[in-house]
C-alpha cells in the first residue's frame, strides 16, 4: 500500500510531469519531421525524377535502348545524342539570337515594370487602385483567353491591313507589349516591384526631396539602386520565361530560330534527314536537345541565386 501512495506520489512530482512533457514535446516534433521529411522526399522525387531521367536519357548510347538492365546510368554513355543535337538546332547561333532576344526584353521588362511599380506603391492618385487592381487580374488570366485577338490587333495593326506587325525578323508585337508593361508576366513583375519600394522607408525619399530631387531623380538614383534584389530577380524571371517561351513566340514571332523552338525541332530533322522510325532514337535526340537548352539557364542561374532568393524574400513572394 505503501508503494502504491509512493508511485502515485511521484507521478504527481513536478519531476515526473517535467519529464512527460519533455519527451511528449519530443515525440511530436520527431513525428512533425518525419512527417515534413517524407513530403518533401516525395515532392522531391516528383520534380527531380523526370529531370534524371531525361538527362539520362540524353547520354545513352543506341545500345542501351534495348537493354532491360539500363534504368538511371547508361551502360555505354555516349555524346552521340547531344552532338547531334547540337548540329541540327545550329546550337551557336541560336543560342547568341536567343540571348540577345531574351536579354532585351528582359532589360526592358525591368526598366518598365521598375518605374510602374514605383508609381504604384509611392503615388496615390485618382484610379490607382483599380488600376492596380487590372495588374493582378492580368495575372490571373490566362494569356490563351485573349491570344486571338491580340494576333488580330497586331496582323491588322491599327485596323490597317496593310500594317502587320508580325513577321520573322524583328518580333514588334512582343517589344511593344513589353514597352508598354503588358508582356509575358509583366503584372507579376509589376507587383514584385510594388511590394518591394513599399518596403523601402520613406524617409529615404523624404530626404531626397529636402535636397530637391525630383521624383523621376529621386527613383533613379535613390529608389532603383536600392533595389538591386527585385531588379535581379524580374530579370532573372523575364529572361527565363523569355528563353523558354514557344507560346507568345510561336504566335507573335512567327518563323523565329529562337532556343525553345529548334529545341522542339530537334527529333523531327534528325528522324526526317536520317530516316529514322524509331521513336527511342528520337526521343534521345530531343532530350539532348533539351539538356544542351537548360545548361545555360542553369550555370546563370548559380551565379545569381543568392540575389534572387533575397528578392523573393523581400518582395513577399512565397510558396
Amino acid at each position: 500500500m505503501g508503494k502504491i501512495l509512493n508511485i502515485k506520489d511521484w507521478m504527481n512530482s513536478p519531476r515526473y510531469k517535467n519529464n512527460v512533457q519533455k519527451w511528449t514535446g519530443k515525440t511530436k516534433n520527431f513525428v512533425m519531421g518525419l512527417f515534413i521529411a517524407i513530403i518533401l522526399a516525395g515532392v522531391c522525387y516528383i520534380i527531380i525524377a523526370p529531370v534524371l531521367g531525361l538527362i539520362s536519357t540524353a547520354f545513352m548510347s543506341v545500345e542501351d535502348i534495348g537493354n532491360p538492365v539500363v534504368f538511371l546510368i547508361p551502360a555505354a554513355p555516349s555524346l552521340y545524342n547531344i552532338s547531334h543535337a547540337f548540329g541540327y538546332m545550329d546550337y551557336v547561333a541560336t543560342l547568341i539570337r536567343t540571348l540577345i532576344y531574351s536579354l532585351g526584353l528582359a532589360v526592358l521588362h525591368v526598366v518598365v515594370c521598375s518605374f510602374v511599380g514605383y508609381g504604384f506603391a509611392r503615388f496615390k492618385f485618382r484610379g490607382s487602385e483599380f488600376l492596380f487592381a487590372l495588374v493582378i487580374v492580368s495575372i490571373v488570366i490566362p494569356i490563351h483567353a485573349y491570344m486571338i485577338p491580340m494576333v488580330q490587333g497586331f496582323r491588322f495593326f491599327l485596323g490597317n491591313p496593310d500594317w502587320n506587325l508580325i513577321n520573322d525578323t524583328i518580333p514588334w508585337p512582343i517589344i511593344l507589349l513589353t514597352a508598354t508593361g503588358v508582356g509575358v508576366r509583366s503584372g507579376l513583375y509589376i507587383f514584385i516591384f510594388r511590394q518591394f519600394f513599399r518596403g523601402i522607408p520613406k524617409e529615404i525619399e523624404e530626404a531626397a526631396f529636402v535636397d530637391g530631387a525630383s521624383p523621376l531623380g529621386t527613383y533613379l538614383r535613390i529608389m532603383l539602386p536600392n533595389a538591386v534584389p527585385a531588379v535581379i530577380t524580374v530579370f532573372l524571371f523575364s529572361f527565363v520565361w523569355q528563353y523558354n517561351d514557344v507560346y507568345y513566340a510561336g504566335n507573335l514571332f512567327v518563323g523565329n530560330r529562337l532556343m525553345a523552338n529548334m529545341m522542339s525541332s530537334a527529333g523531327f530533322m534528325y528522324s526526317a534527314t536520317q530516316q529514322i522510325t524509331n521513336p527511342m532514337m528520337v526521343q534521345m535526340i530531343t532530350f539532348g536537345a533539351v539538356v544542351l537548352t537548360i545548361a545555360p539557364i542553369l550555370i546563370i542561374y548559380l551565379f545569381l541565386q543568392r540575389f534572387f532568393v533575397e528578392g523573393l524574400e523581400r518582395s513577399g513572394i512565397v510558396g
